[in-house]
């Protein structure tokens, strides 16, 4: 005869094996840990889990886990193309006097994804901010020209020095900083090129150079969009102490106006044989400078604008300030 089947509960042994389920993390804590780290929810309740809801110990399981998945998107994606980005230009110290013993330092960089959504990515931005601030940083001068290209291998083995928290010891390279990019946004990052200014004061008491900068089609920073430009100028002044603060407000202004009309124009080069090629920019109208100069060229602009300042007696005796070399780069421009 068969016996009748009685349902029967389950041993304490057999229910402790489940009272040691790991709890589900908490609202609390996949918070803070995405605060502190701008994960997925689903990763930081995957992290929490695997790490028995400690949070430092989840800083570690993630950042294991976005090298890890870094390498293999890396190389998932390495051969695709990247057409779109930015250009970003970090500007630390923007003149040298031999009376103020101030050094030139600045840098450009263009920094490529695949497409124009991650090149407004608030987390790229930052990337391609952190990237320039670096490669100024790190650039010296070499005794030939200040402006220096940079390798991007060069540039990819260097710690990565955060532009916001400059203080702060390098968490990785720039190499890696782009890998762990790669992972988080899902697209091929690449280094496209880079260059810095770097000088140390001039010797003569009157001499010294300034830099101008100015960066078109900005998203999240002024610093960095489609279009951008360092120029290098040099400038005589009468005062061996340096510049007045009123004197600087005023070269200031011609500096930035300087940088819009080399980004605005379609500059190649400084000057020309030809008085109507108006790709070389001292024959090019001055239309991005205010007042009664703008319109007449470049070149006169920057004769009277000494006269004006005092720089020299009569606009006859030129150079008081001259455009000495420039860079204007645009994303996805052919290379030359």
């Amino acid at each position: 005869m068969l016996r009748s089947l009685r349902t029967t509960k389950p041993s304490t042994a057999f229910r402790c094996l489940y009272s040691t389920a790991p709890e589900k993390p908490s609202i609390k804590l996949v918070a803070e840990l995405r605060k502190r780290t701008e994960v997925s929810i689903v990763k930081a309740r995957e992290a929490l889990s695997a790490s028995g809801n400690d949070v430092d110990a989840a800083l570690e399981w993630l950042q294991k886990d976005l090298i890890a998945s870094g390498a293999k998107k890396a190389e998932k994606v390495g051969g695709r193309a990247t057409n779109e980005g930015l250009v970003s230009v970090s500007v630390l110290s923007d003149y040298t006097a031999s009376g103020l013993q101030r050094g030139l330092r600045a840098a450009m960089i263009e920094l490529n994804c695949e497409t124009d959504f991650v090149g407004r990515n608030e987390l790229f931005g930052q990337l391609a901010a952190d990237i320039a601030h670096t490669a100024a940083i790190i650039s010296e001068p070499s005794g030939a020209s200040p402006l220096l290209t940079i390798q991007p291998e060069y540039l990819a083995e260097a710690p990565l020095i955060s532009q916001s928290n400059p203080t702060a010891p390098p968490a990785g390279t720039v190499a890696s900083a782009i890998r762990d990019t790669i992972a988080k946004v899902g697209e091929n990052i690449t280094l496209r090129r880079a260059l810095a200014v770097a000088a140390q004061p001039p010797t003569g008491p009157s001499q010294a150079l300034r830099l101008a900068n100015y960066v078109h089609g900005t998203i999240h920073r002024p610093t960095e969009g489609r279009i951008g430009t360092l120029a290098l100028l040099g400038l005589r002044h009468p005062s061996p102490e340096g510049f007045s603060s009123e004197f600087i407000a005023k070269i200031e202004a011609l500096e930035r106006a300087l940088g819009r009309q080399i980004v605005g124009f379609d500059t190649k080069a400084i000057e020309s044989a030809s008085l109507e090629d108006q790709t070389a920019l001292y024959n090019q109208p001055f239309i991005t400078i205010a007042g009664e100069l703008n319109g007449q060229s470049v070149k006169d602009v920057l004769n009277q604008w000494s006269v004006q300042e005092g720089l020299v007696s009569t606009a006859e005796e030129q150079g008081a300030v001259k455009v000495l070399n420039f860079a204007k780069w645009a994303v996805g421009e052919p290379l030359s």
